[in-house]
């Protein structure tokens, strides 16, 4: 049975294949994709070699256990090309991270890994909701960002006709939607809260729009900002996962007709769960540390890669392959707060369900002496931006008592005027950690 080609208006064979089928694809997969690694990338043979494995050590896929992560860390040792695994003539494209917290991260990718790629994000388009004649209105960041190209690349290989738009330039994005008339929409979510903020403020109404399916990723998003996007555009909105060490979007994709989590590709990349503190694998079902291992890459194989991200396997549903549920965060995104653990995604849920508030948030993190305070920044919405001080005060005071009571912390909260929260065209930047570095 071949897999590697998906059918016309089908269903790629391996997304309803049985779950045997499924295994020994990925343990040839991964025979190959491991030994690929150990004899073309020196980083890895001597990770390996430290850690006293080797490829023929692999088995079975419980036998990945065995081998070593891979960190963004070592991305950066190597940079920028030492963990390429095939002559660097041999690479097409390269895409980067944007590396504020250090070097970025370099990735390359081959004639055959760009094909990979395009294919995955066209079964991730299809799975969304997407078919063969869309126009699909692209707003993820071209360039090193790896979501333009990305669902570019997927949207034309699905047979649809893109509209490569990019980030920001709202208004013009708003014109755009409104003259073109797209079906498909592939942005942040939170960027999409600012185009439904620049619709208002045109005096449009965003649910009159053609758009029928928003395809967001690139940052964690609730459920409760699903709710949100779906109400205000009148749209299905479906999560696609990510990122740029593994290949890009396209990793896993929500299906419309469950919206039930991320459905991983698993004939390319092996997921596991792992303690983030231990490194042990857990069991289906865990809450935990979700790691990659690529399959079929051949530029940048990627072994046992951290992503940082919290969340757990689930079974198959609308696919055969596992789910992935909502990230809850990421354990380098994690606040420390008198000791309690907060996640951003956590004061988000508690914002969406305080009515008079606005999505569009900041988190201030500072030190008064020996102890940390937190300040949230949230916009009121503009349909009660006439709200008087009292109704503002008892909107603060409401949400206050939800992050108290779900998170456990004590915070201040400061609600700001319409547009007070400076509005991001690519992922949302929802922390300012003011405390001095230890």
């Amino acid at each position: 049975m071949k897999f590697d080609r998906p059918l016309d208006n089908e269903l790629d064979p391996i997304e309803i294949a049985s779950r045997d089928e499924i295994t020994a694809l990925q343990t040839t997969r991964m025979r190959w994709s491991l030994m690929h690694a150990y004899n073309n990338v020196p980083h890895y043979k001597a990770k390996f070699d430290a850690a006293g494995v080797h490829p023929n050590d692999f088995k079975e896929l419980k036998d990945l256990a065995k081998f070593p992560f891979t960190t963004k860390q070592d991305l950066r040792d190597t940079y920028p090309f030492g963990m390429f695994a095939v002559p660097r003539e041999r690479v097409v494209r390269v895409h980067a991270s944007s590396g504020t917290t250090g070097k970025p991260t370099v990735v390359g990718y081959t004639r055959a890994d760009i094909e990979m790629w395009a294919d995955l994000v066209a079964r991730s388009i299809r799975a969304g909701g997407g078919r063969p004649g869309d126009k699909v209105h692209v707003s993820y960041g071209y360039g090193l960002f790896t979501g333009g190209l990305g669902a570019h690349y997927g949207a034309e290989k699905l047979g649809c006709t893109v509209i490569p738009f990019g980030g920001g330039q709202t208004e013009r994005q708003v014109q755009l939607i409104q003259d073109f008339q797209p079906d498909i929409i592939m942005v942040t979510p939170s960027y999409m809260l600012a185009i439904a903020d620049e619709f208002d403020r045109q005096g449009l109404d965003p649910t009159k729009c053609t758009l029928r399916v928003g395809i967001h990723g690139a940052e964690p998003w609730t459920n409760q900002m699903r709710a949100e996007i779906e109400k205000r555009f009148g749209i299905e909105a479906v999560d696609i996962y990510g990122l740029s060490e593994v290949i890009g979007p396209g990793v896993a994709q929500e299906c419309v007709e469950t919206k039930d989590g991320p459905v991983v590709w698993e004939d390319h990349f092996y997921p596991e769960i792992i303690d983030p503190v231990t490194g042990e694998v857990l069991p289906d079902g865990s809450q935990g540390e979700l790691v990659f291992t690529s399959l079929t890459k051949e530029a940048l194989p990627v072994i046992r890669y951290r992503t940082r991200d919290l969340t757990a396997l689930l079974p198959p549903t609308s696919r055969s392959m596992r789910r992935i549920g909502k990230i809850t965060g990421r354990s380098d995104d994690m606040l420390i707060i008198r000791g309690v653990n907060v996640f951003p995604s956590q004061i988000e849920e508690m914002i969406l369900k305080t009515p008079r508030l606005s999505p569009h948030y900041l988190i201030e993190v500072a030190r008064d002496g020996h102890l940390d305070t937190m300040t949230v920044n949230v916009e009121i919405k503009p349909e009660f931006a006439t709200a008087t001080a009292a109704e503002k005060e008892y909107s603060a005071h409401e949400l206050q008592h939800h992050i108290k009571s779900y998170v456990g912390v004590s915070t201040q909260i400061r609600i700001v005027e319409v547009g007070g929260i400076e509005r991001s065209v690519g992922k949302a930047k929802r922390v300012i950690d003011r405390r001095p570095k230890e």
